[in-house]
């Protein structure tokens, strides 16, 4: 659980909602159901037609890692490959086989199976690099959809806006309703600002964080796999993995 990310939406939005009170508004007149349809439907809406249904799909499923991001095992993962290196060492790479068959990291148990071949460490870098790439690419361009929220929520509240304005403009022949229904009018623009700013543009940048988080991971596994296959020291290679965690 990642209570930051709850508490800076509540701290930011309890600011504005705040601010609009202290000057004298009324937090009733930020509340209009056809500016939030307009803006949101507006923008799930444009960023369909932006993203593929896979990358979209996936977004939907990354979103929960906002509050709850998954979380590396590094620690673990290092005792493990300090353990793989030592069977390596004591019964030979054939000795890791059924440990890859026992694994339950897809990445991990290809990097064991690829040891177990007998591939050359530059090919098993490789391979898995490749792999490595292709999962950052796609979990990347999963999170810029909801940077493609953040760049369209503000033009689709302007959009509400002059929406909201061209009725109120059929309604000059009443000019005492004309303040009233000019506020009204750009209640959406509120919306799709504070959106983009407040919700789709942070939740894209936290996304990117945790792929990048996830992408380092996976370069760890990748240099204790290939260390094995090199041969070297299980001592060795703890040291060297142990760069990896965080100060």
């Amino acid at each position: 659980m990642d209570p930051l990310s709850v508490v800076g939406v509540l701290v930011g939005l309890g600011a504005i909602l705040l601010g609009q009170y202290l000057e004298g508004g009324h937090i009733a007149s930020l509340l209009n159901g056809p500016a939030i349809l307009i803006v949101f439907g507006g923008t799930l809406g444009a960023v369909m037609v932006q993203s593929p249904l896979k990358v979209f799909s996936r977004a939907l499923k990354m979103a929960v890692w906002v509050v709850k991001p998954p979380v590396p095992p590094v620690n673990d993962t290092i005792e493990r490959i300090v353990s793989w290196s030592q069977v390596a060492r004591s019964e030979g790479l054939l000795g890791l086989e059924t440990i890859a068959d026992e694994e339950s990291d897809p990445f991990a148990k290809k990097g064991l199976q690829l040891l177990v071949d007998g591939n050359e460490p530059d090919t098993i870098r490789g391979m898995l690099e490749v792999e490595l790439g292709a999962k950052e690419q796609h979990d990347l361009q999963a999170a810029k959809v909801f940077e493609g929220m953040g760049g369209y929520a503000p033009t689709i509240g302007i959009i509400g806006a002059v929406l909201g304005l061209i009725h109120v403009m059929g309604s000059l022949a009443d000019p005492s309703s004309l303040g009233s229904g000019i506020a009204v009018a750009f209640v959406a623009t509120i919306y799709g600002v504070g959106l983009a700013n407040l919700l789709f543009l942070p939740t894209a940048n936290k996304l990117k964080s945790i792929v990048s988080d996830q992408a380092q991971f996976r370069e760890m596994l990748i240099e204790g796999i290939v260390a094995i296959a090199e041969g070297e020291n299980p001592r060795n290679i703890q040291t060297r993995l142990l760069g990896y965690l965080n100060p």
